[in-house]
């Protein structure tokens, strides 16, 4: 007795000093690993003051920084400038760019696994790094020499930074390969890819049409509005009727907006990565930057540019603003950069905006004359064409059979066997069918992209007039933008621009015969037949991607315009007659006003105020609608509401005709169901059934229209997870915005630190700040012709790609909080602002 007592003290007088020990241990591993990783991502930092020796340039370069480390690169020729972008830009964002380019060319899997190899396949049955390399054929041999300049930059900062380049390569044990000429038209062809409107809603049209027959079919199909606002077509009068404002006073901009407040430890920290790499997620948040170029989505668009001549300003000069709207990343998408030569031989060459990593020049800006902005016009440059294929391999021709050419790929699998892809290519394009779920035709893609996309910008960033702006966007491909433009000398236009097919007959909106000439492309609709208009008397010119086409336009530039409620909302309150400032500007960017939902809302009060069978929770509903001013803000319940009942509405009408969805997901895609009907106007077609009522629309099930939207918001309202109370059903946190680092996102304790999370947001994306779960404005600028130093910019959270710079997140608050910075340019703005001054020096 006595020894089982003294073996049952022994538990309560060491497990304490056990238990203190293990934590001891534990928590000194954890600052070890934490050492670790600080010191690694430390010694990644770029050296932003002093001076370095750069093999390469053939002369001195300054690279100026203010405090949100933004550059300001002085040179005194071409070659050096874009050598010294090239460098600079891999100081900040060298792991991005490489991700880009993997995930543009499709290899993404040799560096993180079999889970990218899907999107693997697909880039490399779309052949993407082939069309790179044509681009880089039809470019010019001064395009090719420039880019083959900021190529020699980036490796040079590679080859003096091997032991020091960003963590991320270390935790995915692999280094980046040098840089190529053909790895920037790569994130040239990515841009091309994000901003494309795919040949699946033509396959999807295909079938709505043999199903639901020509009339229905042209109802969904819709493409132009009542409410469209073309930019080259002037109403007959400014004058606003005031009667219906929705924001109880237009004569303020300002108003607008309601403010939203919102080593030793390495094998440790591998062993965490290791499980992070056999996660799904983890491998794929990098490649949901673009979808699967034939999923099911619709395209999630949103971008604004507008320009206002002197006429409508304080200052009596244009103010021209660009939100260019994208998938969200981190770190962002643009890098902001000055570019200044000053030698003899480099004419007037200094203009700042914003840039593409692992791409020369600025994309969108100003000089010290001109700035232009875009919008994206969504043309139709992708056909799809079903190919006739034999016994033999061969297809069908007007000329008779041929044979395909054939394309090997090798895509390398990290951990695993090389996967060897064999790729038909017919004289339209590449074989696609494996990329469309349930197809069985032969499907050949022909793509303005494979014809090589040539490069505009050194004309557009030298140009000193509108003259000059237009000659270089006329040698614009693709992806075809709306650009606005204005000067120093109160001048105004606008632009289309792309290498837009004629096709013999027939839009792209559905897949075509190969084996005739019928719906060939007989040439590209000419640069100067392209919408545009400078000076127009309104002084008034904004795009939104929705139609820019007059009703007599002879030719067919998109089968898939972006419906109008944004376009409207920014005309009207251009059109206000107010004297506008940059805040002014800033104001309408930040706009979360719905026409839409506020329409919808108002239809669905009516209908329950006069329905038989409306329950006393859709009365509620139909209360806070009844008191909501339109504005999509985050703390609201009436947006939740309106949504979710517009959504319902849309079920109950299509569920009858395109069928319910597929019990077994792994068939959605594949099945027609009502949610196969993605159309950028699908709210332009709900507007007029709700609108006009026709029977041919009206479920059976229903006796009218008002106990059809009963019935959609009381489905709504009686969904699982909806609160008892329904004003707590909270606009934010049903539409919020979540932005993580691909590879930290999956670790908690560095989650934190490296992206800014989910974060409830005000706006949708019908509002001018069009925005969703992973999309929004990409970056918010407004120039002043008046005065270009009193110009903004600021991009969603910043400049550096390294999470221990100062530099990752500073613009971060700025962006959600709906605020900006002050955008210096000149010399003399520009050294006051500088925080840093690095000087790279070649080598003798």
């Amino acid at each position: 007795m006595a020894s089982g007592v003294l073996i049952q003290s022994r538990p309560s007088v060491r497990l304490p000093r056990a238990i203190a020990f293990v934590a001891g241990v534990l928590v000194l591993v954890a600052l070890g690993v934490l050492g670790w990783l600080y010191s690694v991502v430390r010694s990644a930092l770029p050296q932003l003051d002093g001076k370095l020796q750069v093999p390469g340039l053939t002369a001195s370069v300054t690279v100026l920084r203010d405090e949100h480390g933004i550059p300001t690169i002085d040179a005194i020729n071409l070659d050096d400038l874009f050598f010294a972008q090239g460098y600079v830009t891999a100081q900040d964002r060298l792991f991005q760019m490489d991700g880009m380019r993997r995930f543009a060319a499709g290899e993404l899997a040799e560096v993180v696994g079999p889970d990218a190899l899907k999107h693997d396949r697909q880039q490399r049955v779309l052949g993407m790094r082939i069309a790179a390399r044509k681009t880089i054929e039809t470019i010019s041999a001064d395009d090719r020499s420039r880019l083959e300049a900021y190529a020699r930059g980036v490796n040079a900062f590679i080859e003096s930074h091997g032991d020091r380049l960003p963590i991320e390569f270390r935790l995915l044990h692999y280094s980046p390969k040098p840089w190529t000429s053909e790895d920037s038209a790569l994130i040239g062809a990515y841009m091309v890819q994000e901003l494309s409107t795919t040949p699946q809603q033509a396959l999807v049209r295909e079938k709505v049409l043999a199903k639901l027959g020509p009339e229905l079919t042209a109802d969904l199909y819709v493409n132009s509005s009542w409410r469209d606002r073309r930019p080259t077509v002037a109403r007959p009068t400014l004058k606003q009727d005031t009667d219906d404002d929705d924001s109880g006073s237009d004569s303020s901009v300002a108003k607008l907006v309601e403010r939203e407040h919102s080593a030793p430890g390495e094998p440790l920290l591998l062993g965490i990565l290791f499980e992070l790499e056999q996660s799904t997620r983890a491998q794929t948040r990098l490649r949901e930057q673009v979808a699967d170029f034939f999923a099911d989505r619709p395209l999630v668009l949103g971008s604004n540019d507008w320009v206002v001549s002197g006429a409508h300003t304080v200052s009596g000069k244009p103010l021209l603003s660009n939100d260019m709207h994208l998938g969200h990343q981190m770190p962002n998408l643009w890098y902001e950069a000055h570019l200044r030569c000053g030698g003899p031989a480099c004419g007037t060459f200094d203009v700042a905006g914003v840039t593409l990593p692992g791409y020369p020049y600025v994309i969108v800006g100003h000089n010290r004359r001109i700035a232009w902005g875009f919008t994206n016009v969504g043309p139709a440059i992708e056909d799809a064409y079903v190919e006739t294929f034999n016994e033999n391999g061969q297809y069908l021709t007007p000329e008779g059979w041929k044979s395909p050419e054939l394309r090997h790929e090798i895509i390398h699998v990290k951990g695993q066997e090389d996967v060897a892809l064999e790729v038909a290519t017919t004289r339209h394009g590449p074989i696609v069918t494996e990329l469309v779920p349930g197809e069985t035709r032969k499907l050949a893609l022909r793509w303005t992209l494979y014809d090589g996309v040539r490069n505009p910008f050194f004309a557009v960033n030298s140009a000193q007039n509108w003259a000059q702006f237009v000659r270089g966007f006329s040698e614009f491909d693709a992806p075809g933008q709306n650009v606005v433009y204005a000067d120093v000398d109160g001048n105004i236009g606008y632009h289309a621009t792309g290498k837009i097919p004629i096709r013999a007959s027939g839009d792209g909106s559905l897949p075509e015969n190969g084996s005739d000439n019928a719906h060939e492309w007989t040439g590209y609709i000419p640069f100067d037949k392209l919408p545009s208009v400078f000076n127009p008397s309104s002084g008034i010119i904004a795009t939104a991607n929705s139609r820019v086409t007059p009703d007599n336009y002879p030719y067919s530039i998109s089968a898939e315009w972006e419906a109008p409620w944004r376009s409207a909302r920014i005309y009207r309150i251009l059109e206000s007659g107010k004297k506008f400032s940059a805040a002014d500007m800033l104001a309408l960017q930040t706009d979360i006003y719905s026409d839409l939902d506020r329409i919808l809302a108002e239809k669905f009060v009516y209908a329950i105020d006069h329905s038989r069978q409306a329950s006393v929770r859709v009365k509620a509903a139909a209360e806070i609608l009844r008191q909501w001013d339109g504005r999509m803000t985050a703390d609201s319940a009436a947006p939740t509401i309106a949504v979710r009942g517009r959504e319902e509405l849309v079920r109950l009408l299509l569920e009858p005709k395109l069928g319910p969805t597929p019990a077994d997901p792994a068939q959605e895609k594949a099945t027609l169901s009502w949610k196969s009907y993605e159309w950028l106007m699908d709210t332009v077609w709900l507007e007029n059934v709700v609108q006009h009522q026709p029977k041919r629309w009206l479920p059976d099930t229903y006796p009218n229209y008002d106990e059809l939207l009963t019935a959609a918001v009381e489905s709504a309202v009686t969904a699982p997870k909806v609160p008892a109370d329904l004003n707590a059903w909270k606009w934010g946190s049903f539409n919020p915005v979540e932005i993580q680092h691909p590879i930290f996102g999956r670790v908690p304790l560095l989650r934190r630190w490296t992206a800014p999370g989910v974060r409830e947001q005000s706006g949708s994306q019908f509002t001018v700040k069009a925005v969703s779960r992973t999309h929004g404005p990409s970056e918010r600028m407004t120039v002043d012709l008046a005065d270009l130093d009193h110009s903004t910019l600021n991009l969603v959270t910043g400049e550096a790609g390294n999470f221990l710079s100062p530099y990752y997140l500073d613009q971060w608050n700025a962006w959600y909080q709906n605020s900006t910075f002050a955008w210096p340019f000149s010399q003399t703005a520009v050294q006051k602002a500088s925080m840093h001054q690095l000087v790279l020096e070649g080598t003798k």
